[in-house]
């Protein structure tokens, strides 16, 4: 999924010659922390609530040298987790997309990036979750795959954590299926350490209250 496929343009931008007041006043319409300043279909920079704060005079132009921009966007065709990135690095609540001459097209706000992970990892697709701890060298998905196939099942998504000054892995799966106790059991057969098991329906161990929690978390 890339950045293109999931701006919007339902938030409008600030221009240059907008007051602090108007910005801090769209800041809190749309309870977001940053917001784009564009001139002429140019991305300018992003201002942030915080340091507009600063600011004794609320009529200061956005152009005024006391006024700072952040410049951060990513372009159209940037991969979802170019997103993420900047949005964790730089504590972001929103970030612009713009094309190769660096004119906007529309804005991902955290709320439409958590929908977009969301879908891309099919977190609302029904199903369980299974967390692996491996070595790094028995990374080896295919080999996994086939195990989760031949209890008749499939991964729907899948990611890999790892750990500084570690060779140790987490593997993360989402399975098309909720009863997992047979899926679970080949796994160790085959020597796979699993970690954690949510929404196993199988075995009431409170793993569907972590899932549950877990859901709810990502769709804040």
């Amino acid at each position: 999924m890339f950045a293109e496929e999931i701006i919007s343009n339902d938030i409008p931008t600030l221009n240059i010659n907008d007051s602090v007041q108007k910005a801090l006043d769209r800041l809190n319409d749309f309870k977001l922390k940053h917001l784009p300043v564009v001139n002429d279909s140019v991305l300018l920079g992003l201002v942030s609530e915080d340091d507009l704060l600063n600011i004794h005079n609320h009529d200061t132009p956005l152009n005024d040298a006391s006024v700072h921009l952040l410049s951060a966007f990513v372009l159209n065709d940037a991969h979802t987790y170019d997103v993420i990135r900047l949005l964790s690095q730089l504590q972001l609540s929103v970030v612009p997309v713009v094309d190769q001459q660096k004119n906007y097209l529309g804005l991902i706000s955290i709320n439409e990036m958590v929908d977009a992970v969301a879908e891309q990892y099919a977190v609302n697709e029904p199903g369980g979750i299974i967390v692996l701890e491996i070595s790094n060298r028995d990374n080896s998905l295919a080999h996994i795959a086939q195990i989760v196939e031949a209890d008749n099942a499939q991964i729907l998504s899948s990611y890999v954590n790892s750990f500084e000054d570690s060779t140790r892995l987490e593997v993360t799966l989402k399975v098309n299926k909720t009863e997992l106790t047979s899926l679970v059991a080949s796994l160790e057969r085959y020597d796979y350490q699993v970690k954690e098991v949510y929404n196993n329906t199988q075995v009431d161990d409170g793993s569907q209250e972590r899932y549950d929690s877990f859901m709810n978390y990502l769709n804040v």
